[in-house]
């Protein structure tokens, strides 16, 4: 159901207006009034159930629609069903024969700019409420105050920032206590050890445009060929959105030596994988889309139909915004993720962002890549090596970022978390 509302200087134009933009079947919810004129409320494909007591001016849509139709003499030769009948007797016995109906308010401009002005208020205030919070916390212990500032200046989401301070002893000092809150950092990151290359399987890239997924699967395919030989690994695509999409990976192939095939439908896929199957590792490069594409399900969806050992590994470009990177995680999880690999290291200002959405949603790490060199730009993924890049980016964006946590980097260089 879309509900509308209309401004005239008289009834009647109000109601030519109605008919006009909602058709003959519309029916007025209320009427007023205002400065300059009448204001009228009317709906396309009315349902008396979802409205209920619409509007100040009547107790039900009928009563509204019938005392709107013929406010005055004017108003009452203007024939808005185009039949004998009134508009909301024609209205009203059509509900029970709709499937689902909905409103959309997003048709009024007046309520969508209500409801972002709504929005915005209540960002600001619930960042201003956490900002008096974390203020007190910081006067009531001075080291939480430091280290949450700390974690501001790497980048980490609010949210994961207090999870994990809340984890840490109150009784250490300044220093033992940043070290503490880096090593929860880096525990909080899973990573997989290097599984896609080491086991093989099909493995599809998914995730949005422009992250790399297709530089990512030759930098795989190349260095798979190297460790087991290029007659064991294939390569199929399956993106028909973008032009010349196919040519990449072609060329990449034929550079590797390394067999490139392409999948226009959910039946091509399958008979593919069906033929590759005596492959050690098949690499699936998929299209890209936005993680508000309404046919992100159905491409995970395709996916995992076509092959019950597919994998899915979500790329995720390190330079993205920390709101979007949670949207593209949300999106792209509704079918499980078996992996992440973490590109585009080397172009990103901060990585707090990308580290807060792996610890949030704790999806293991395969891989990260630092580069567009095939295949010398891509490496397995190690929790401290995030960590201690996040930390040097924090420094060179900080001068006041205390210089001696970069120790850090040097006492878990010989670790593997």
């Amino acid at each position: 159901m879309k509900i509308k509302r209309f401004f005239a200087p008289d009834m009647r134009r109000a109601i030519i207006q109605v008919r006009e933009e909602l058709g003959p079947d519309a029916v007025i919810l209320s009427n007023r009034r205002v400065e300059g004129g009448i204001e009228i409320v009317a709906a396309q494909e009315y349902d008396e159930a979802l409205i209920g007591g619409f509007g100040n001016d009547t107790n039900d849509a009928r009563a509204a629609g019938e005392a709107s139709a013929q406010p005055d003499d004017k108003a009452s030769d203007v024939d808005m069903s185009g039949e004998d009948e009134t508009t909301d007797e024609v209205s009203a016995d059509r509900p029970s024969q709709r499937k689902a109906p909905r409103i959309e308010w997003s048709q009024d401009p007046l309520l969508t700019s209500m409801q972002n002005e709504i929005k915005h208020l209540r960002g600001m205030l619930e960042h201003q409420l956490s900002s008096l919070a974390w203020a007190e916390v910081a006067r009531n212990n001075p080291v939480k105050g430091m280290l949450m500032q700390r974690l501001d200046d790497i980048g980490i989401d609010r949210d994961v920032a207090r999870s994990l301070i809340a984890r840490v002893d109150e009784k250490t000092d300044g220093e033992h206590a940043w070290r503490q809150l880096l090593g929860l950092l880096a525990h909080g990151i899973r990573v997989t050890d290097d599984d896609i290359l080491n086991s093989g399987g099909v493995v599809a890239m998914v995730g949005p445009t422009g992250v790399g997924k297709t530089t990512t699967v030759a930098k795989l395919a190349a260095r798979y060929a190297l460790r087991h030989g290029k007659r064991n690994v294939a390569l199929v695509t399956t993106d028909n959105y973008r032009i010349g999409a196919h040519d990449q990976l072609v060329t990449f192939g034929r550079i590797l030596g390394i067999p490139v095939y392409i999948a226009s439908s959910r039946e091509e896929l399958a008979a593919q994988l069906r033929d590759l199957a005596d492959k050690r590792l098949v690499l699936i490069d998929t299209a890209g889309m936005s993680q508000r594409d309404s046919r992100v399900d159905e491409q995970m969806g395709t996916l995992h139909e076509c092959s019950p050992l597919l994998r899915s590994c979500l790329v995720l470009s390190a330079n993205t915004q920390s709101r979007t990177l949670t949207e593209v995680v949300q999106a792209f999880a509704q079918v499980e993720l078996d992996s992440c690999i973490i590109t585009k290291l080397d172009e990103a200002a901060s990585l707090g962002g990308v580290v807060s959405a792996v610890i949030r949603s704790g999806i293991p790490v395969a891989y990260i890549g630092d580069g567009q060199r095939v295949p010398e730009d891509l490496h397995p993924a190690r929790a401290y090596t995030l960590i201690s890049k996040a930390v040097a980016l924090a420094q060179s964006l900080h001068p006041a970022f205390d210089d001696n946590h970069a120790n850090y980097t040097e006492k878990m260089a010989n670790a593997h978390v």
